[in-house]
């Protein structure tokens, strides 16, 4: 599938990023905590586990998905975190492995999705290319968290473009989940990574009274909650445009208070 190649390349390269950090830890190392409060690096796989299956129930197994959400009806606050529980207590070789056998099937199932087929989600249903965006976007932010609790400092990549694209995309979600109407769209341009194919990236309308400015890595980790405004270069023009930094959120689920 022509449409969702290229997000699935980088998808596979940004798990496989995060692969490299962790592949050589020694057992030990996997409960060392991360800035996400009580997730250790073992909880941050565990997760990754637990969504990249659930995505291929998604995609080879609709009634299948159907019964996870309605296990999930269930405990609709915590399913994630006691998914992420019960796989983190798996021994690290053995939860690296799943997870690099599961991914896997994901990405190659994600690429026989037929054109103009959505596939279920917990919000609204999505098309392949969309869920592979989703997948990347997390799997960049909870790598984010195992290289924090590494003391390590990934170099920003072009595949930053589109977990931006939902950030930007989710500006109207992340109001109305607060309950607010969205305003007019704001005028966004963010500073690419170095080596990507152009140096900025734009949304928006370039007439808006309303911007939003900086770093394509920033934006990306102020939308992920991955970092406080006050610590990032992204910066607003326009009270609307400073009310949507404070409550942007690329994922899905009621608002989030960072590192979830």
């Amino acid at each position: 599938m022509a449409g969702a190649a290229p997000i699935v390349d980088d998808l596979r390269a940004e798990s496989d990023a995060l692969d490299e950090l962790v592949a050589d830890l020694p057992a030990q190392r996997w409960t060392t905590a991360t800035p996400a409060a009580g997730w250790t690096i073992a909880h941050q796989i565990a997760h990754l586990l637990w969504t990249d299956r659930v995505a291929l129930i998604a995609v080879e197994d609709e009634p299948g998905f159907t019964a996870v959400l309605g296990a999930a009806a269930e405990d609709p606050s915590g399913f994630v975190d006691v998914a992420a529980e019960e796989l983190a207590a798996t021994p690290p070789g053995e939860l690296l492995a799943d997870w690099r056998t599961t991914r896997t099937a994901l990405h190659d199932a994600l690429l026989t999705v037929a054109e103009g087929r959505k596939l279920p989600w917990f919000g609204p249903p999505m098309s392949a290319a969309s869920m592979a965006t989703a997948r990347l976007m997390e799997t960049w932010a909870h790598g984010l968290d195992v290289a924090d609790a590494l003391g390590v400092t990934r170099a920003p990549t072009a595949r930053l473009r589109s977990i931006a694209h939902i950030g930007v995309r989710t500006r109207d979600f992340a109001f109305a989940v607060h309950g607010l109407t969205p305003p007019a769209a704001p005028f966004v341009k963010l500073s690419a990574p170095a080596g990507a194919p152009d140096d900025v990236w734009t949304w928006g309308p370039e007439d808006a009274e309303q911007r939003v400015t900086g770093s394509a890595e920033h934006f990306c980790m102020l939308v992920t909650q991955r970092r406080p405004h006050a610590d990032l270069d992204v910066r607003a023009e326009g009270p609307d445009a400073e009310r949507w930094l404070g409550i942007a959120q690329a994922f899905a689920g009621p608002p989030g208070t960072g590192r979830g």
